[in-house]
């Protein structure tokens, strides 16, 4: 069975391009995103960590921490981090965790229990090990989502979703395409008079839909 939304992610402790970490202890009150690849000095991963660097200031204005996951060595992203500041303009600040042993990439089930790491692999032998997970400080997965290798992920849209939890953590909901600055959607649950008391003047467009400017 995999993770599915709420539930709390594993606690691990693992070994990263930067140390040691305990991956609670090291989200600590953050958001965090965890997004892995199936192996290091790949292209299309390569333009996706150089594009998760080139945001850095974006995910510390969210109070987010971002972190990598890797079938590949410590040594391996130490060295691999060259290329993907090279092409993105961007130092990498975030840590790879060196998940060779493959427990991380079994915990968060993006792995068979039975799989393995042959001699002289290819990235195919891993290609399951491709996806996003955005953590609350709570430690419960808030949104997840899986690529093929051969689909970059779009780190705006990441970005986008996150912002979209951290607003409805504030009680309401988003409609398709929002993005900061537009109204939110109060959810059905919350009566008329509620709605008023908590949130003021609101436009109902239909009975179970009805907008409202963003709360701060």
């Amino acid at each position: 069975m995999g993770l599915r939304i709420n539930d709390t992610v594993p606690d691990f402790t693992a070994e990263t391009d930067q140390g040691t970490i305990t991956f609670h202890d090291w989200i600590g009150d953050s958001w965090a995103i965890l997004f892995s690849h199936p192996k290091d000095f790949t292209p299309v991963c390569t333009t996706e960590f150089s594009a998760v660097a080139q945001l850095g200031d974006e995910w510390a204005k969210r109070n987010t921490k971002v972190i990598g996951v890797s079938v590949d060595s410590a040594e391996d992203h130490r060295k691999w981090k060259k290329d993907i500041e090279e092409y993105g303009k961007a130092a990498p600040g975030f840590p790879i965790i060196a998940d060779d042993g493959l427990a991380v990439s079994k915990a968060f089930d993006m792995l068979p229990a039975e799989a393995y790491l042959p001699d002289g692999r290819t990235p195919a032998d891993s290609a399951t090990v491709r996806s996003v997970f955005i953590i609350g400080p709570d430690k419960q997965l808030k949104l997840s989502m899986t690529y093929p290798m051969t689909v970059g992920r779009n780190f705006a849209e990441i970005l986008r979703a996150l912002d979209g939890l951290q607003m409805t953590a504030k009680g309401v909901a988003t409609p398709a395409n929002w993005v900061p600055g537009e109204d939110v959607i109060i959810p059905p649950a919350v009566s008329n008079e509620e709605a008023k008391e908590k949130f003021g003047e609101f436009e109902t467009i239909f009975p179970y839909l009805r907008k409202v400017k963003a709360p701060e």
